[in-house]
């Protein structure tokens, strides 16, 4: 199989789209993450999968502690900012648990990180859940290389 038929089957599961967001260098820094799940109730811990061109992969060993935003349906252009789908800046962050996270997400999670797995062209970001926000509304998703939402 190619690579391409790969991505073709991987995008007929839907998912949720999350942005991961961490400060590096007194910068707040942050990429457009799709491949996020949770691992476990007893220690809180969840998982991203980290590309190894991406700016947080070659910090990583630095990276001790980030956000993760769960993006609501009216945040598709954030999404986009943060994918490098848009020369769009952004700049409207909020703190939990002193780690930079999207104002009016979601759901918010401040994470420090447990360990890390190298996975092929991708590193697999173990992290214990140490507080949580959550808010109402919508998950914006993303199935079949495309932005959808839901309707009831």
């Amino acid at each position: 199989m190619s690579s391409q038929q790969f991505r073709n089957a991987m995008s007929k599961f839907a998912t949720g789209i999350t942005i991961v967001t961490s400060q590096f260098d007194e910068e707040i820094r942050g990429m457009t993450v799709n491949a996020f799940m949770s691992v476990s109730l007893d220690p809180k811990l969840i998982t991203i999968s980290v590309d190894h061109k991406t700016t947080f992969y070659k910090n990583h060993k630095e990276i001790k502690r980030f956000g993760i935003s769960v993006l609501r349906e009216e945040q598709k252009d954030i999404s986009m900012i943060f994918a490098k789908q848009s020369d769009k800046s952004f700049e409207d962050f909020s703190t939990l648990d002193g780690v930079p996270v999207i104002n009016n997400a979601l759901t918010t999670l401040a994470c420090t990180v447990s360990q890390t797995v190298e996975a092929g062209d991708h590193l697999l970001v173990i992290a214990e859940v140490d507080d949580i926000q959550i808010n109402d509304g919508k998950p914006i998703l993303y199935f079949d290389s495309k932005y959808r939402t839901l309707n009831e």
